[in-house]
């Protein structure tokens, strides 16, 4: 789907001739200076959200194949850069072929659909592509919520739980499978309703990725990383991962802080 739109976007820049973006992005004067600001950290708060989202899927995936530590090492090097090359490739090409002002804020929605819009098929496949990942993204991001929940079931219930259902033609099966089934189909259609019913789509996500980037993906596995190899206090190492941390904690703040602004903002229109 990405390379469909790559290719659009290649094709767009070769039919001008020239890239329409530019290093700096759009200009103040089209923007007031506090909202150039609040769009910038917005930016990288939805950068902070693709690899937080990323970065928490790892440690699943992790613990569900049982990896090797150089080889999980190895795999995370590698998908890290091509994720990060195809996001750059997207956003550069993207600015290239539109422009500071034209470019969309998100590239499958606000395109739009119509009976002139030749890359309606495109914007289809796009979408469907997308329910496909998120259908399975599911499982994983909430894999420990749903761990929680059953095991407390269990415990408050556990010969309720444990209960065989026998249903003709099928092995019997305990009404726990049957209980997941339904709560877990409940918890995935409740919270996508919710979400389509939020406005503000990119301020959302921003917000989102912001307050979750620094606690989950850096600071508890830095802590981690630093009790499992017993990192010595003050050490040259140590120093370095609390500078680490202390950034991306900055870039935290920044992130949440432009997601407000950007709410504030859309409420006038």
């Amino acid at each position: 789907m990405r390379n469909h739109m790559l290719v659009r976007w290649k094709l767009a820049v070769c039919e001008t001739g020239e890239f329409k973006g530019s290093l700096t992005g759009i200009s103040i004067g089209r923007v007031t200076l506090c909202e150039k600001i609040s769009r910038t950290f917005l930016a990288v708060a939805d950068i902070a959200f693709a690899f937080r989202a990323y970065a928490n899927a790892i440690f699943e995936v992790q613990d569900k194949v049982e990896s090797p530590v150089e080889k999980m090492k190895k795999a995370i090097m590698i998908s890290s850069a091509f994720m990060t090359f195809l996001y750059l490739l997207c956003s550069c090409l993207s600015y290239a072929a539109f422009g500071d002002h034209s470019t969309p804020r998100d590239l499958l929605a606000d395109f739009g659909f119509g009976f002139n819009n030749p890359y309606n098929w495109l914007l289809v496949t796009a979408n469907v592509a997308l329910v496909i990942q998120c259908v399975g993204a599911y499982q994983v991001h909430s894999r420990a919520l749903s761990d929680v929940i059953e095991d407390a079931l269990t415990d408050r219930f556990p010969t309720l739980i444990t209960r065989e259902i026998i249903i003709p033609g099928f092995r019997p099966y305990e009404l726990k499978y049957l209980f997941r089934l339904v709560w877990r189909t409940i918890f995935v259609v409740t919270t996508t309703l919710i979400s389509m019913l939020l406005p503000f789509f990119n301020d959302v996500v921003g917000l989102i990725g912001a307050l979750g980037f620094w606690p989950l993906t850096v600071y508890f596995p830095v802590q981690m990383y630093i009790e499992q190899k017993r990192v010595t206090k003050w050490s040259t190492e140590w120093i370095l991962l609390q500078i680490l941390s202390v950034l991306c904690f900055i870039i935290t703040i920044a992130g949440v802080a432009g997601s407000i602004a950007g709410f504030a903002l859309d409420l006038e229109t």
